[in-house]
Protein backbone atom coordinates (compact mmCIF):
# COMPACT_ATOMS: atom_id res chain seq x y z
CA UNK A 1 0.00 0.00 0.00
CA UNK A 2 2.54 2.21 1.21
CA UNK A 3 4.91 1.83 -2.18
CA UNK A 4 1.63 2.34 -4.27
CA UNK A 5 1.34 5.44 -2.95
CA UNK A 6 4.63 6.63 -3.22
CA UNK A 7 4.46 5.34 -6.66
CA UNK A 8 1.62 7.17 -7.57
CA UNK A 9 2.75 10.27 -6.03
CA UNK A 10 5.98 9.61 -8.33
CA UNK A 11 4.00 10.18 -11.55
CA UNK A 12 1.73 12.86 -9.88
CA UNK A 13 5.33 14.98 -9.68
CA UNK A 14 6.71 14.00 -12.79
CA UNK A 15 3.47 15.30 -14.32
CA UNK A 16 4.31 18.48 -13.19
CA UNK A 17 8.08 17.80 -14.28
CA UNK A 18 9.16 17.56 -10.75
CA UNK A 19 11.22 15.00 -8.91
CA UNK A 20 9.08 12.40 -6.87
CA UNK A 21 9.32 11.16 -3.21
CA UNK A 22 11.91 8.07 -4.89
CA UNK A 23 13.80 9.84 -7.24
CA UNK A 24 14.90 12.31 -4.63
CA UNK A 25 15.69 9.60 -2.07
CA UNK A 26 17.68 7.74 -4.84
CA UNK A 27 19.99 10.80 -5.49
CA UNK A 28 21.39 11.36 -1.53
CA UNK A 29 22.68 7.84 -1.89
CA UNK A 30 25.31 9.84 -3.62
CA UNK A 31 24.34 13.56 -3.85
CA UNK A 32 25.02 16.31 -1.12
CA UNK A 33 21.56 15.75 0.80
CA UNK A 34 19.06 18.11 1.63
CA UNK A 35 18.09 16.26 4.67
CA UNK A 36 21.57 15.82 6.44
CA UNK A 37 20.58 15.86 10.44
CA UNK A 38 17.08 14.14 9.22
CA UNK A 39 18.99 11.43 7.79
CA UNK A 40 21.34 10.48 10.97
CA UNK A 41 18.09 10.79 13.14
CA UNK A 42 17.03 8.28 10.74
CA UNK A 43 19.66 6.15 11.53
CA UNK A 44 19.35 6.82 14.84
CA UNK A 45 16.23 5.85 14.97
CA UNK A 46 16.99 2.19 13.35
CA UNK A 47 19.63 1.56 15.68
CA UNK A 48 17.04 0.93 18.00
CA UNK A 49 17.17 -2.77 17.06
CA UNK A 50 21.13 -3.14 17.63
CA UNK A 51 23.19 -3.77 20.40
CA UNK A 52 25.40 -0.78 22.04
CA UNK A 53 28.29 -2.49 20.18
CA UNK A 54 26.84 -2.62 16.76
CA UNK A 55 25.61 1.24 17.22
CA UNK A 56 28.88 2.58 17.78
CA UNK A 57 30.30 0.42 14.60
CA UNK A 58 27.53 1.92 12.49
CA UNK A 59 27.72 5.23 13.56
CA UNK A 60 31.62 5.01 13.36
CA UNK A 61 30.84 3.74 9.57
CA UNK A 62 28.59 6.23 8.60
CA UNK A 63 30.69 9.27 9.76
CA UNK A 64 33.47 7.68 8.18
CA UNK A 65 32.02 7.55 4.62
CA UNK A 66 30.71 11.10 4.73
CA UNK A 67 34.72 11.90 5.30
CA UNK A 68 35.77 10.02 2.26
CA UNK A 69 32.59 11.61 0.41
CA UNK A 70 33.37 15.02 1.55
CA UNK A 71 37.19 14.25 0.97
CA UNK A 72 36.48 13.01 -2.87
CA UNK A 73 34.32 16.35 -3.31
CA UNK A 74 37.28 18.71 -2.33
CA UNK A 75 39.82 16.61 -4.67
CA UNK A 76 37.48 17.00 -7.29
CA UNK A 77 36.73 20.75 -6.73
CA UNK A 78 32.98 20.42 -6.28
CA UNK A 79 31.82 22.37 -3.26
CA UNK A 80 28.56 21.96 -1.80
CA UNK A 81 26.22 24.77 -2.85
CA UNK A 82 22.93 22.85 -1.90
CA UNK A 83 22.12 20.49 1.08
CA UNK A 84 23.93 19.53 3.74
CA UNK A 85 28.07 17.80 3.15
CA UNK A 86 27.13 15.16 4.87
CA UNK A 87 23.94 12.34 5.59
CA UNK A 88 25.23 10.64 2.73
CA UNK A 89 27.11 7.70 4.96
CA UNK A 90 23.91 7.69 7.40
CA UNK A 91 22.13 6.58 4.35
CA UNK A 92 24.55 4.00 3.60
CA UNK A 93 24.26 2.00 6.56
CA UNK A 94 20.70 2.03 6.71
CA UNK A 95 20.45 0.45 3.40
CA UNK A 96 23.65 -1.80 5.38
CA UNK A 97 21.85 -3.05 7.50
CA UNK A 98 19.13 -4.04 5.03
CA UNK A 99 21.41 -6.15 2.75
CA UNK A 100 22.56 -7.49 6.05
CA UNK A 101 19.55 -8.99 6.98
CA UNK A 102 18.56 -10.27 3.83
CA UNK A 103 22.02 -12.04 3.34
CA UNK A 104 22.91 -12.85 6.93
CA UNK A 105 20.12 -13.36 9.35
CA UNK A 106 16.76 -15.04 9.58
CA UNK A 107 13.54 -15.53 11.08
CA UNK A 108 12.81 -13.15 13.51
CA UNK A 109 15.84 -11.81 13.56
CA UNK A 110 15.54 -10.88 10.32
CA UNK A 111 12.37 -9.31 10.83
CA UNK A 112 13.41 -7.09 13.68
CA UNK A 113 16.48 -5.43 11.66
CA UNK A 114 14.45 -5.29 8.47
CA UNK A 115 11.45 -3.49 11.11
CA UNK A 116 14.13 -1.10 11.90
CA UNK A 117 15.19 -0.22 8.56
CA UNK A 118 11.97 0.14 7.81
CA UNK A 119 11.31 2.10 10.42
CA UNK A 120 14.44 4.69 9.59
CA UNK A 121 13.72 4.87 5.90
CA UNK A 122 9.91 5.73 6.91
CA UNK A 123 10.90 8.91 8.33
CA UNK A 124 12.83 10.08 5.92
CA UNK A 125 10.95 9.09 3.22
CA UNK A 126 7.65 11.10 5.08
CA UNK A 127 9.83 13.81 4.68
CA UNK A 128 10.48 13.25 0.91
CA UNK A 129 6.74 12.74 0.39
CA UNK A 130 5.78 15.78 1.81
CA UNK A 131 7.83 18.22 -0.03
CA UNK A 132 6.52 16.49 -3.09
CA UNK A 133 2.87 17.52 -2.05
CA UNK A 134 3.81 21.03 -1.16
CA UNK A 135 5.38 21.20 -4.83
CA UNK A 136 2.02 19.95 -6.02
CA UNK A 137 0.12 21.78 -4.45
CA UNK A 138 1.62 25.09 -5.63
CA UNK A 139 1.17 23.40 -9.61
CA UNK A 140 -2.55 22.58 -8.85
CA UNK A 141 -4.37 25.29 -6.76
CA UNK A 142 -4.12 28.60 -8.35
CA UNK A 143 -6.26 30.04 -5.95
CA UNK A 144 -5.76 30.97 -2.10
CA UNK A 145 -7.91 31.36 0.83
CA UNK A 146 -6.11 33.97 2.92
CA UNK A 147 -8.29 36.50 2.51
CA UNK A 148 -10.84 34.16 4.30
CA UNK A 149 -8.30 33.05 7.16
CA UNK A 150 -7.24 36.45 7.98
CA UNK A 151 -10.72 37.59 8.58
CA UNK A 152 -11.64 34.55 10.54
CA UNK A 153 -8.45 35.43 12.72
CA UNK A 154 -9.94 38.80 13.79
CA UNK A 155 -12.01 36.68 15.99
CA UNK A 156 -8.86 35.52 17.85
CA UNK A 157 -7.37 39.00 17.96
CA UNK A 158 -4.81 38.33 15.01
CA UNK A 159 -2.24 36.44 16.67
CA UNK A 160 -0.44 36.12 13.78
CA UNK A 161 0.85 39.82 13.51
CA UNK A 162 0.49 40.28 17.57
CA UNK A 163 3.31 37.55 18.28
CA UNK A 164 5.21 38.79 14.74
CA UNK A 165 6.22 41.98 16.02
CA UNK A 166 7.23 40.49 19.30
CA UNK A 167 9.88 38.17 17.09
CA UNK A 168 10.92 41.27 15.25
CA UNK A 169 11.56 42.77 19.01
CA UNK A 170 13.72 40.70 19.96
CA UNK A 171 15.81 41.11 16.90
CA UNK A 172 18.29 38.52 14.77
CA UNK A 173 18.75 36.67 17.97
CA UNK A 174 15.40 35.28 18.97
CA UNK A 175 14.76 34.94 14.91
CA UNK A 176 17.70 32.16 14.39
CA UNK A 177 16.63 30.41 17.24
CA UNK A 178 12.86 29.99 17.19
CA UNK A 179 14.05 29.20 13.31
CA UNK A 180 16.45 26.49 14.77
CA UNK A 181 13.54 25.00 16.70
CA UNK A 182 11.13 25.13 13.86
CA UNK A 183 13.40 23.53 11.10
CA UNK A 184 14.24 20.22 13.41
CA UNK A 185 11.02 19.90 14.75
CA UNK A 186 11.62 15.99 13.01
CA UNK A 187 15.39 15.81 15.45
CA UNK A 188 12.98 16.69 18.34
CA UNK A 189 10.54 13.97 17.30
CA UNK A 190 13.24 11.57 17.21
CA UNK A 191 14.26 12.17 20.58
CA UNK A 192 11.24 11.13 22.19
CA UNK A 193 10.59 8.05 19.57
CA UNK A 194 14.27 6.96 20.83
CA UNK A 195 13.28 6.88 24.30
CA UNK A 196 9.97 4.78 23.52
CA UNK A 197 11.67 2.19 21.67
CA UNK A 198 14.88 2.21 23.99
CA UNK A 199 13.88 -1.37 25.16
CA UNK A 200 13.77 -3.18 21.42
CA UNK A 201 17.34 -4.32 21.65
CA UNK A 202 16.91 -6.02 24.52
CA UNK A 203 13.08 -7.10 24.40
CA UNK A 204 13.59 -7.94 20.61
CA UNK A 205 10.16 -6.57 20.38
CA UNK A 206 8.12 -2.86 19.23
CA UNK A 207 5.75 -1.42 21.30
CA UNK A 208 2.14 -1.16 19.80
CA UNK A 209 2.41 2.68 19.32
CA UNK A 210 4.57 4.95 19.33
CA UNK A 211 5.09 8.45 18.00
CA UNK A 212 6.41 7.86 14.45
CA UNK A 213 3.66 5.79 13.48
CA UNK A 214 1.09 9.38 14.78
CA UNK A 215 4.20 11.28 12.68
CA UNK A 216 3.81 9.51 9.68
CA UNK A 217 -0.07 9.41 9.47
CA UNK A 218 -0.52 13.78 9.99
CA UNK A 219 2.43 13.90 7.52
CA UNK A 220 -0.06 11.09 5.19
CA UNK A 221 -3.49 12.76 5.83
CA UNK A 222 -2.31 16.23 6.20
CA UNK A 223 -1.50 17.50 2.39
CA UNK A 224 -4.80 15.71 1.57
CA UNK A 225 -6.02 19.19 3.06
CA UNK A 226 -4.20 21.69 2.05
CA UNK A 227 -5.84 20.57 -1.44
CA UNK A 228 -8.95 21.05 -0.48
CA UNK A 229 -8.13 24.24 1.60
CA UNK A 230 -4.99 26.35 -0.05
CA UNK A 231 -3.57 28.55 2.17
CA UNK A 232 0.08 30.55 1.88
CA UNK A 233 0.18 32.27 5.31
CA UNK A 234 0.44 35.94 5.96
CA UNK A 235 4.26 36.40 5.21
CA UNK A 236 3.29 35.34 1.86
CA UNK A 237 0.24 36.75 1.23
CA UNK A 238 -0.33 40.01 3.31
CA UNK A 239 4.00 40.54 3.62
CA UNK A 240 7.34 41.46 1.63
CA UNK A 241 7.82 37.38 0.83
CA UNK A 242 4.83 37.32 -1.40
CA UNK A 243 6.53 39.79 -4.29
CA UNK A 244 3.76 41.19 -6.41
CA UNK A 245 1.34 38.53 -5.61
CA UNK A 246 0.78 39.75 -2.02
CA UNK A 247 -1.96 42.02 -1.39
CA UNK A 248 -0.07 44.42 0.56
CA UNK A 249 3.16 44.59 2.37
CA UNK A 250 1.49 45.03 5.73
CA UNK A 251 2.67 42.17 7.93
CA UNK A 252 3.24 42.22 10.87
CA UNK A 253 3.01 46.03 11.03
CA UNK A 254 -0.50 46.53 10.34
CA UNK A 255 -3.20 43.97 10.91
CA UNK A 256 -5.43 43.33 7.44
CA UNK A 257 -8.51 44.96 7.41
CA UNK A 258 -11.87 43.27 7.28
CA UNK A 259 -13.30 43.06 4.20
CA UNK A 260 -15.61 40.96 1.50
CA UNK A 261 -12.89 37.86 0.96
CA UNK A 262 -12.23 36.22 -2.22
CA UNK A 263 -10.28 33.57 -3.73
CA UNK A 264 -7.16 35.53 -4.70
CA UNK A 265 -4.69 33.73 -7.67
CA UNK A 266 -0.91 33.73 -6.16
CA UNK A 267 2.22 31.98 -7.75
CA UNK A 268 2.86 28.32 -8.63
CA UNK A 269 5.94 28.21 -6.18
CA UNK A 270 4.70 28.85 -2.74
CA UNK A 271 3.30 25.70 -0.95
CA UNK A 272 -0.30 26.14 0.30
CA UNK A 273 0.30 24.56 3.39
CA UNK A 274 -1.13 26.42 6.03
CA UNK A 275 -4.58 24.57 6.84
CA UNK A 276 -3.88 22.56 9.33
CA UNK A 277 -0.76 23.70 10.45
CA UNK A 278 1.31 20.36 10.14
CA UNK A 279 3.87 21.90 12.14
CA UNK A 280 1.54 22.42 15.25
CA UNK A 281 -0.21 19.30 14.64
CA UNK A 282 3.46 17.83 14.90
CA UNK A 283 4.52 19.43 18.05
CA UNK A 284 1.14 18.68 20.12
CA UNK A 285 2.12 15.02 19.29
CA UNK A 286 5.99 15.64 20.65
CA UNK A 287 4.25 16.74 23.40
CA UNK A 288 1.34 13.89 23.58
CA UNK A 289 3.88 11.14 23.34
CA UNK A 290 6.85 13.19 26.25
CA UNK A 291 4.30 13.50 28.86
CA UNK A 292 4.91 9.76 29.52
CA UNK A 293 9.16 10.12 30.09
CA UNK A 294 11.13 11.48 32.84
CA UNK A 295 10.76 15.10 33.53
CA UNK A 296 13.60 16.63 31.41
CA UNK A 297 11.75 15.31 28.24
CA UNK A 298 8.43 16.37 29.86
CA UNK A 299 9.86 19.72 29.63
CA UNK A 300 11.79 19.49 26.22
CA UNK A 301 7.92 18.61 24.87
CA UNK A 302 6.49 21.64 26.49
CA UNK A 303 9.30 23.58 25.49
CA UNK A 304 8.81 22.41 21.66
CA UNK A 305 5.57 23.15 21.32
CA UNK A 306 5.57 26.66 22.70
CA UNK A 307 8.89 27.66 20.74
CA UNK A 308 7.03 25.82 17.84
CA UNK A 309 3.97 28.08 18.10
CA UNK A 310 5.63 31.11 18.62
CA UNK A 311 7.98 29.95 15.44
CA UNK A 312 5.16 29.01 12.79
CA UNK A 313 2.98 32.54 14.46
CA UNK A 314 6.09 34.92 14.85
CA UNK A 315 7.37 34.06 10.73
CA UNK A 316 4.42 34.60 9.63
CA UNK A 317 3.80 31.20 8.22
CA UNK A 318 0.22 30.48 9.73
CA UNK A 319 -2.90 31.74 11.37
CA UNK A 320 -4.17 31.59 14.61
CA UNK A 321 -6.91 29.39 13.06
CA UNK A 322 -4.66 27.10 11.53
CA UNK A 323 -3.15 26.34 14.89
CA UNK A 324 -6.58 25.71 16.43
CA UNK A 325 -6.91 23.20 13.41
CA UNK A 326 -3.70 21.56 13.98
CA UNK A 327 -4.63 21.08 17.58
CA UNK A 328 -7.85 19.60 16.64
CA UNK A 329 -6.29 17.24 13.90
CA UNK A 330 -3.42 15.39 16.08
CA UNK A 331 -5.78 14.91 18.82
CA UNK A 332 -8.44 13.25 16.50
CA UNK A 333 -5.69 11.12 14.52
CA UNK A 334 -3.74 10.25 18.02
CA UNK A 335 -7.03 8.90 19.23
CA UNK A 336 -6.95 6.74 15.98
CA UNK A 337 -4.00 5.06 16.05
CA UNK A 338 -4.10 4.77 20.48
CA UNK A 339 -7.49 2.51 19.47
CA UNK A 340 -5.76 0.61 17.00
CA UNK A 341 -3.11 -0.69 18.70
CA UNK A 342 -5.71 -1.53 21.87
CA UNK A 343 -9.36 -1.76 20.09
CA UNK A 344 -11.80 0.52 19.07
CA UNK A 345 -14.44 0.82 21.95
CA UNK A 346 -17.15 3.09 22.21
CA UNK A 347 -15.30 5.93 23.41
CA UNK A 348 -12.72 5.56 21.29
CA UNK A 349 -15.47 5.62 18.33
CA UNK A 350 -16.72 8.67 19.39
CA UNK A 351 -14.18 10.70 20.26
CA UNK A 352 -12.62 10.10 16.36
CA UNK A 353 -16.14 11.20 15.28
CA UNK A 354 -16.61 14.35 17.74
CA UNK A 355 -12.95 15.79 16.17
CA UNK A 356 -13.40 15.04 12.79
CA UNK A 357 -17.04 16.89 13.10
CA UNK A 358 -15.64 20.08 14.58
CA UNK A 359 -12.21 19.93 12.52
CA UNK A 360 -14.67 19.91 9.59
CA UNK A 361 -17.00 23.07 10.89
CA UNK A 362 -13.67 24.97 11.75
CA UNK A 363 -12.98 24.49 8.04
CA UNK A 364 -16.59 25.72 7.05
CA UNK A 365 -16.57 28.10 9.14
CA UNK A 366 -13.25 29.64 7.99
CA UNK A 367 -14.72 29.76 4.35
CA UNK A 368 -18.02 30.51 4.65
CA UNK A 369 -18.53 32.69 8.15
CA UNK A 370 -15.35 34.46 7.85
CA UNK A 371 -17.06 37.62 7.15
CA UNK A 372 -19.48 37.08 10.91
CA UNK A 373 -16.44 36.11 12.56
CA UNK A 374 -14.72 39.33 12.65
CA UNK A 375 -17.57 41.40 12.92
CA UNK A 376 -18.58 39.21 15.90
CA UNK A 377 -14.97 38.48 17.37
CA UNK A 378 -16.69 38.30 21.23
CA UNK A 379 -18.85 35.28 19.92
CA UNK A 380 -16.82 33.08 17.63
CA UNK A 381 -13.38 33.89 19.57
CA UNK A 382 -14.47 31.93 22.96
CA UNK A 383 -16.37 29.47 20.26
CA UNK A 384 -13.14 28.60 18.82
CA UNK A 385 -11.60 28.43 21.45
CA UNK A 386 -13.86 25.75 23.60
CA UNK A 387 -14.52 23.77 20.73
CA UNK A 388 -10.58 23.18 20.69
CA UNK A 389 -10.34 22.17 24.24
CA UNK A 390 -13.57 19.84 24.10
CA UNK A 391 -11.52 17.55 21.86
CA UNK A 392 -8.45 17.91 24.18
CA UNK A 393 -11.03 17.18 27.60
CA UNK A 394 -12.12 14.43 25.43
CA UNK A 395 -9.01 12.94 24.82
CA UNK A 396 -7.41 13.61 28.38
CA UNK A 397 -10.19 11.93 29.78
CA UNK A 398 -10.08 8.51 27.42
CA UNK A 399 -6.73 8.23 27.88
CA UNK A 400 -6.73 8.34 31.57
CA UNK A 401 -9.30 5.30 31.60
CA UNK A 402 -7.19 3.46 28.62
CA UNK A 403 -3.49 4.41 30.72
CA UNK A 404 -4.60 5.17 34.70
CA UNK A 405 -1.75 6.18 36.20
CA UNK A 406 -0.37 3.04 39.10
CA UNK A 407 -1.13 3.71 42.21
CA UNK A 408 1.50 4.22 44.54
CA UNK A 409 1.91 1.07 47.30
CA UNK A 410 0.82 1.44 50.63
CA UNK A 411 3.26 1.84 53.06
CA UNK A 412 3.16 -1.00 55.67
CA UNK A 413 3.33 0.16 59.62
CA UNK A 414 6.24 -1.07 61.31
CA UNK A 415 5.11 -4.33 63.27
CA UNK A 416 6.59 -5.13 67.01
CA UNK A 417 8.64 -7.54 67.48
CA UNK A 418 8.03 -10.46 69.25
CA UNK A 419 9.80 -11.26 72.48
Amino acid sequence: MTLAFLVALEFAARHYGLPGPMTTQIQEVVVAPKSGFLLYASMGLMMVVLTWRQRFIALGVAVGIDLVIALIRWVADAPVTEGHPFGNGALWVIIGVAVVALTRRTGQERMLLLKGVGLGLLLVTGRKTGDTWLLITSKTRPDVLDQYMANADHALGNPSWVVGRLVNATGSAGAHFLNAVYAQLAVAAVCVALYQLRNVATDRVFPGHHLVRTFLVIGLLGPAIYMIFPVVGPIFAFGSDGGHWAVADMWPDTAVPVGTPHHMPFDEITPRNCMPSLHTAWATAIFIHSRRGPKFLQYAGAFWLVATLAATLGFGYHYGADLIAGVVFTLTIETGMRALERGWDRSAVQLVAYGTVVFTALLVAYRYLSLEMAHYPWLFGPLLIVAMCSVIYGYVRIIRRWEPEAAPAPKLEPQPEMA
